[in-house]
């Protein structure tokens, strides 16, 4: 039987759900944690970001919650607003509600040096996470990272009579290989997008970064991991291409790739 979430609350009354697993705790500890500065001392935690229209219960935040308690991390996951378990129509979310979630509870459920896991458009949030948040940085793990994907990927793939609707109407309803369900883009996604763009300029962040990348990708070409990998400042910066890897690097070779990773960049960051 699944474990029903906790929820934090944000200012606007709307709950994110989430799980927390501690080394201190039980899993799910609902305790809600606030942040005074960081924490050298405590071992590094673990957050994972999910993808557009994913949730908490994926494959790949699952097999981290299991590493993590195996390996006595603090470990996080949750639903972004209009996602998965939390509150919200998915249409009224964009990148800077996604983006404001994950700072949200990088400051209320989490205790020191954190490493962020994003997943496709969690690399784009956890990007814009870390820039707001640097000091509780101890480094990120992007797995297809999808940043400006909304500009760069998608609105440049729309024909002439799409992009029409989507002005005109506010929405179009996309057709999903991953969900029976069509995926809504609306013209606050997009416009929204455009205001929190990262490939045109040098990002500036300074912890060791890892991306992970499959080659046979059909929505975030290997190309875009190149180039975000460029635009990174930090000196510390690695990128794994995958040649036979899809987008969601799911398979069972590829989490564990995904855990020997993290691992690594953990036992870099704290020797």
């Amino acid at each position: 039987m699944s474990v029903a979430p906790n929820y934090l609350t944000r200012p606007d009354g709307s709950k994110l759900a989430y799980h927390r697993t501690s080394q201190n705790s039980t899993p799910d500890d609902s305790a809600v944690h606030h942040r005074t500065g960081a924490d050298s001392r405590k071992p590094t935690g673990v957050v994972f970001l999910g993808g557009f229209m994913s949730d908490m219960g994926g494959t790949k935040a699952i097999a981290l919650q299991d590493w993590a308690q195996k390996a006595g991390r603090d470990f996080l996951r949750f639903d972004y607003f209009g996602h998965g378990q939390s509150d919200g129509p998915f249409t009224d979310g964009c990148i800077s509600r996604w983006a404001d979630d994950a700072i949200a509870m990088i400051d209320e459920m989490t205790d020191g040096p954190q490493l962020l896991v994003g997943s496709s458009m969690g690399g784009w949030v956890m990007t814009l996470a870390a820039l707001a948040r640097p000091e509780r940085m101890a480094g990120l793990v992007g797995i297809a990272p999808a940043p400006d994907f909304t500009e760069k990927l998608m609105w440049p793939n729309f024909s002439d009579e799409i992009k029409k609707q989507i002005l005109e109407d506010g929405k179009y309803e996309q057709p999903s290989e991953y969900d029976p369900e069509p995926y809504t883009i609306t013209k606050k996604l997009i416009e929204d997008g455009r205001e929190n763009l990262l490939l045109d300029a040098p990002i500036p962040l300074h912890m060791p970064i890892r991306v992970l990348q499959g080659q046979e990708d059909p929505d975030v070409p290997w190309t875009h991991a190149l180039k975000y990998v460029e635009m990174l400042e930090s000196k510390d910066v690695e990128i794994t291409l995958v040649k036979h890897g899809d987008h969601r690097l799911s398979e069972p070779g590829n989490l564990a790739l995904l855990i020997r990773t993290v691992e690594a960049l953990l036992a870099e960051i704290e020797q």
